[in-house]
């Protein structure tokens, strides 16, 4: 008989280190094309992955270098990612980049997270 050993969740609130806010564009009001920033529309603390080493190859061919993977305590009803929403993350290598939501799930090893792929827009 296999004996019990605690196995500790591979994501832990105390890795949620950067600080990133969810936000979305408008349309200027006006005759000119263009878009701006609306009001925030969630903030957390996160963290962020980036393409992995042994990956960089992939992600060259793919044109995904740029993305990211951000993780996040799930917010349940408060607020819910869409392919619609952008990422503006608190940290001094990621201060001037905005990010697209690209895809979002479940954490599938820990159910209070979830993990969110985004692009980087240019």
């Amino acid at each position: 008989m296999r004996t019990f050993q605690y196995k500790p969740p591979r994501v832990h609130s105390g890795e949620l280190r950067t600080p990133v806010m969810f936000y979305k564009y408008i349309p200027k009001p006006g005759p000119e094309p263009g878009e701006q920033e609306e009001d925030i529309l969630y903030e957390c603390m996160a963290k962020i992955d980036q393409v992995w080493m042994k990956d960089v190859e992939l992600a060259k061919s793919n044109g995904t270098l740029s993305d990211i993977t951000i993780t996040i305590r799930d917010p349940l009803d408060d607020y819910i990612p869409t392919d619609k929403h952008y990422i503006a993350i608190d940290h001094p290598h990621y201060r001037n980049n905005r990010y697209n939501v690209k895809h979002v799930q479940p954490d599938p090893q820990n159910n209070r997270f979830i993990n969110i792929m985004a692009r980087q827009v240019k």
